[in-house]
């Protein structure tokens, strides 16, 4: 079984990347779950990118200040850059964006924008559009409820990789490897993440030796309904911000304006560690008022919120909802250049969330995910089909280690109670310490690989956060409360 490319993870950013392969191209996209069961499929808001040319410095500007001074410049230039080319070719193979009466783009704002520039399908339902035509459209073989446990890298050039399917390990070699596997919600007790997005593969990178970055800047949404049974809590995009609906404790006062002069529209970082410092402070539950909303112009512009809420007995827009900060987006991820490659591992790239490739800093500006994944998918298909290389395979054995155990369910659950405890919104030194005792614990029981994987990859972003011991962007590192 020997491909021209393999793609692990069939979220919008390999999606993307497989469009530029034509049928001539042997291409396989690998997929642990349902299609559907991807970050980008949830993504609610939008695409950014640069309206036009006077746009783009603009553009760069408002994803450095949201970056606090960590992002890669160039990086954030080949974003800006190239987001309307990766936009006007979407739109090229036949996808629609909402459009106003007479035929021109919707754009709308969020937060530390500054101004009106994200696109947006379905309402409130970008994601899952753009998912969906990306996949109608893909020309190329899936291999969906199969996850991949292994890279097989010999002497510093990846070969391809090992798949779990139905229970089985097998191998499954490559000229190319793509890894646009996504994030590391599953690691938290409150996540938006689709369940499946659980950290294997930066578990991987960490046991083959493949470095990561940024693993501590981990972004957690400000709006989020998280009074449900489900592992994936309901994501109340920042949309809603950018368009009237406000934040506000249970008299109704909007307390934002006391932590940042912009109030809603204050970038996500200082949006969530205001609304954890409040309640911690008042006691108060916070809300998301929608007053400001017309009834049908809700309805019409955020159907799947609209009917997520009323199918949990929300009247909204006339009723506000109760909120919390929840984990989001990985921020750093496997280290990579400007062409998705994977420094020190020939023929492997990684784009999309799983990738760091500098451009988010200390944190994302919102709805640039999307437009990152779009962006660094292109640039590595077309390093791949721009150096065309003949490649020798060699034979390497299937693993048979053990992939779970009975017990690590419930290892699981401890895992993400811990790393909510204390590795969310606001650190100590001490709570990072802890957890890193804990999960030191928990990898050296009799565990099963899948587990190691996760673990693995919440030691790294413990490690990192320890080291970065002031804070800056989604890092919040404070004193001990000293009674």
């Amino acid at each position: 079984m020997q491909y021209d490319v393999i793609i692990i993870g069939a979220g919008i950013a390999g999606l993307y990347a497989a469009q530029y392969f034509d049928k001539t191209k042997k291409v396989l996209i690998i997929n642990k779950r349902e299609t559907f069961k991807c970050n980008s499929f949830y993504a609610q808001g939008g695409v950014a990118l640069a309206v036009d040319n006077d746009d783009v410095e603009q553009h760069k500007q408002d994803t450095l200040n949201a970056g606090d001074g960590l992002c890669n410049e160039e990086a954030v230039n080949v974003l800006s850059e190239n987001s309307k080319a990766v936009i006007d070719d979407i739109i090229s193979r036949g996808f629609f964006f909402d459009i106003d009466d007479d035929g021109n783009l919707l754009y709308t704002r969020e937060a530390a924008h500054s101004r009106e520039r994200i696109l947006h399908a379905g309402g409130d339902a970008t994601g899952r559009y753009m998912h969906h035509f990306l996949l109608k459209n893909n020309p190329h073989a899936q291999l969906s409820d199969a996850r991949v446990v292994d890279l097989l890298i010999k002497n510093g050039e990846c070969y391809g990789v090992t798949v779990l399917d139905h229970r089985e390990s097998r191998n499954i070699y490559a000229k190319d490897v793509i890894i646009a596997s996504g994030g590391v919600g599953s690691l938290y007790e409150f996540h938006t993440n689709a369940p499946c997005i659980s950290a294997d593969i930066q578990g991987l990178c960490v046991m083959k030796g493949i470095e990561l970055e940024r693993m501590e800047m981990l972004q957690f949404h400000p709006t989020v309904y998280v009074d449900s049974n489900n592992a994936q809590k309901l994501l109340l995009t920042e949309a809603l911000r950018g368009e009237g609906a406000t934040i506000e404790d249970e008299n109704g006062k909007r307390f934002l304006f006391d932590y940042d002069e912009r109030g809603e529209l204050a970038s996500r970082d200082i949006v969530s560690k205001s609304i954890y410092d409040y309640a911690k402070k008042t006691g108060m539950q916070v809300y998301l008022s929608l007053f400001n909303f017309e009834h049908l112009y809700f309805i019409n512009r955020f159907p799947n919120i609209f009917k997520n809420l009323q199918d949990l007995g929300f009247d909204v827009p006339r009723q506000r909802v109760p909120i919390s900060p929840a984990f989001h987006y990985a921020i750093g991820g496997i280290k990579t250049d400007l062409d998705g490659k994977v420094p020190g591992v020939t023929n492997l790239y990684a784009i999309g969330e799983v990738a760091s490739t500098g451009v988010h800093g200390a944190n994302r500006l919102a709805s640039n995910s999307l437009l990152e994944g779009l962006v660094f998918a292109k640039k590595a298909a077309l390093d791949i089909l721009n150096n065309p290389h003949a490649k020798s395979f060699i034979e390497f054995e299937v693993s048979d280690e053990v992939m779970s155990l009975k017990d690590d369910k419930d290892k699981k659950n401890e895992l993400r109670q811990i790393m909510w405890r204390n590795v969310s919104i606001v650190r100590t030194k001490k709570g990072l310490t802890e957890a890193l005792e804990q999960i030191n614990v928990l990898l050296n029981e009799n565990i099963g690989k899948l587990l190691k994987f996760r673990l693995l990859t919440a030691k790294e972003i413990v490690l990192a956060a320890l080291a970065r011991e002031k804070s800056v962007g989604v890092h919040t590192m404070i004193e001990e409360n000293i009674c």
